[in-house]
């Protein structure tokens, strides 16, 4: 739903538009703060660094990106954004598939102790 935002261990997420195959997401990760090693099953990424350095892995290779850059995910690959900076990470995160729900994640490791 649009409008819709959580606060995780990690940083924060709100939904800024979505639609029929897609949702879009501001999403704000705090310094020295990663997010779950995961995967969707449902749909790919695409990530637009807005603001701070993210040190992302994407398949087990990491990528550094900065403001303006951005970051593919596809349909099934592991990943996670990283902010090893001492300033917060924001980036706009367009998600594109047949399902964009919250459940579509598959936690492969995770710093918090969380699960699917």
């Amino acid at each position: 739903m649009i409008g819709e935002s959580d606060t995780r261990p990690w940083g924060t997420w709100q939904v800024l538009d979505e639609g029929d195959g897609f949702k879009v997401k501001r999403i704000e990760v705090l310094p020295h703060s990663r997010l779950s090693y995961q995967t969707h099953a449902h749909r790919a990424e695409h990530w637009v660094i807005v603001s701070g350095r993210a040190a992302s892995i994407i398949d087990g290779q990491t990528v550094h990106s900065s403001a303006g850059d951005c970051v593919e995910i596809g349909i099934g690959v592991a990943h996670r954004i990283v902010n090893d900076e001492d300033e917060p990470l924001v980036l706009i995160e367009v998600q594109r598939g047949d399902y964009c729900g919250e459940d579509d994640i598959v936690r492969l490791e995770d710093d918090y102790g969380r699960t699917s």
